[in-house]
């Protein structure tokens, strides 16, 4: 059963520079895009339409894993988020999975946005994205 979509998100991928090998992830590859169209088909049948855009404008220095938490960012204005990155939506990572994390961060902004820091608020995980946080 599919339910009518109440909820606009907006997944934004930033272009990245990766200063470690240890700390890169394939945002362009073929098992991302799989993962972004699962998470999309799964969320659509929750009520949520999800786009997925790209930022090449702006770009992220990687060199530890909370700098590749801030190539994504989520945005649920209905919700007052705006452009927030992973790491501050899910503060610090368990298992340091990337796909495992946005997916935590996703659902957590569509269904529980009350439970993630206002944009304003200092969070001690982010670097160099510019959020704020």
């Amino acid at each position: 059963m599919t339910c009518k979509s109440t909820k606009q998100m907006v997944i934004t991928i930033y272009a990245r520079k990766y200063l470690r090998k240890d700390w890169s992830f394939d945002f362009d590859g073929q098992p991302f895009h799989d993962f972004l169209a699962g998470v999309i088909t799964d969320m659509g049948r929750l009520g949520v339409d999800l786009t997925v855009v790209r930022n090449q404008d702006s770009m992220i220095t990687i060199n530890s894993y909370a700098d590749l938490l801030n190539v994504v960012k989520i945005s649920s204005p209905q919700d007052g988020h705006s452009n927030q990155c992973v790491g501050h939506i899910i503060g610090k990572s368990r298992g340091l999975d990337i796909l495992e994390d946005i997916n935590i961060a996703i659902r957590r902004v569509a269904f529980a946005p009350e439970t993630v820091a206002p944009s304003s608020e200092f969070r001690k995980v982010c670097h160099n994205c510019g959020c704020g946080c």
